[in-house]
């Protein structure tokens, strides 16, 4: 079996140690902060996401705080009409195997976290802050910021969309600035009127802005995420912002939605930012997964649940690989993921452009083509997305799955 580093200790970076070490591996995470936390607040989670947490053996961990929800609800936000639903229950389940689900950030991090502290074989490193690598023939040493040195099989890229690790290996450069500013507030349930208390994700759609609401903690909180389409150039990540300020950039948003925004305190903004999808992220015994190899918009609600396949799928292919052949391995990953994040990451971008943020003719055609959907065809619609198996099949495939059979 071999030893593998993991640079990051983010949510892919911790499912992919857990996935390695229950095929056998040894990994050391390499995590730049002081601490193993995840900040941040509501995060979706479609049936290929438990697939892979299923796999991992953390699936009932996460569905303990989950929210189950019902529906997933397109509104236009400014005449308050009702566009489409997708029924999440039901049919929606059998047919895609898994719940759709919404959870805090801390609530999918901590079984993660949990479940590499356990598991014989994983080792955390806080404060490590990864600086640069080198490799020959016999492995990798990647060197962190404060001089320490640490040598393994092979180095997996999980350390973000500005990843040290892809910056050395493709030197692409900053990530694309997407002109979209998203302010984020999550608030305790009892300040949310009963009759505005739905179990369901909402998103009502406006002019270059939309505001996407659904219950998080168990159905403790309520997350409120509201983007604006204002041609923003510089990224901000997490800056604090005053109510009023907030409360000023929808002024034609509509009563309801009006409603539950002003319910909102204490925001924070983020310039949201992505990449362009690129044919490889490989380098000898070097690989990228999740947002250091294929960061998306939120808007298909997926950096997560890919992020989850990729660790999946990479421990399914080095199976109990000990080193020779890692090469070959890591190249075969970047092959059988690149085409699959590549469709996810476009479709994030259009969905904002062409769902999200449509104004006048545009708007009113968007909610026509939506309405005329019936259940059956949004789900063929998203079943690429949602019910795609194949890291399930490439495990079977390879006679080696990491964990329980879904």
């Amino acid at each position: 079996m071999a030893h593998l580093l993991i640079a990051g200790g983010g949510i892919g970076g911790l499912a992919t140690a857990l996935s390695l070490a229950r095929s056998g591996h040894r990994t050391t995470v390499l995590e730049r902060r002081d601490t193993f936390a995840e900040i941040g607040a509501g995060i979706q989670l479609g049936p290929n996401a438990f697939h892979a947490l299923d796999r991992l053996g953390v699936g009932e961990g996460v569905r303990a705080r989950a929210v189950f929800i019902d529906e997933l609800r397109f509104m236009d936000g400014t005449t308050g009409e009702r566009v489409a639903a997708m029924t999440l229950t039901g049919a929606y389940r059998k047919r895609f195997g898994n719940p759709y689900a919404v959870v805090h950030r801390g609530d999918l991090y901590q079984p993660l976290l949990a479940a590499c502290r356990e598991r014989e074989g994983v080792t955390l490193v806080p404060d490590a802050s990864v600086e640069r690598y080198e490799q020959d023939a016999d492995g990798v040493t990647v060197h962190t910021a404060d001089g320490r040195s640490f040598t393994g099989a092979a180095l997996i890229g999980a350390d973000g969309i500005r990843s040290t690790v892809r910056a050395q290996m493709l030197g692409d450069g900053e990530p694309r600035v997407s002109g979209h500013t998203i302010y984020r507030s999550v608030i305790p349930i009892d300040k949310v009127p009963e009759e505005l208390r739905w179990n369901t994700v909402t998103l009502w759609a406006g002019p270059k802005w939309h505001f996407v609401h659904y219950m998080i903690g168990g159905g403790e909180f309520l997350n409120l995420a509201v983007t604006r389409d204002n041609g923003a150039t510089v990224p901000v990540t997490g800056r604090a912002t005053a109510r009023e300020y907030v409360l000023g950039q929808f002024p034609g948003i509509g009563s309801t939605a009006r409603r539950l925004l002003e319910l909102g305190d204490d925001w924070r903004e983020w310039v949201l930012c992505d990449r362009d999808p690129v044919d490889g992220w490989t380098d000898g015994r070097v690989c990228l997964i999740g947002d250091a190899a294929h960061p998306m918009l939120q808007y298909a609600a997926q950096g997560a649940c890919q992020a989850l396949e990729d660790a999946v799928v990479l421990a399914d292919l080095l199976g109990h690989a000990d080193g020779e052949g890692v090469v070959q391995i890591l190249e075969k990953f970047n092959a059988e993921r690149r085409e699959r994040t590549g469709r996810t990451q476009e479709v994030a971008r259009l969905m904002g452009s062409e769902l999200y943020h449509p104004a006048g003719g545009r708007a009113v055609e968007r909610n026509r083509m939506l309405s005329a959907f019936s259940q059956e065809e949004l789900y063929d619609r998203v079943s690429w997305l949602h019910g795609d198996r194949a890291f399930t099949d490439s495990a079977a495939a390879h006679g080696r799955a990491g964990g329980s059979e879904v």
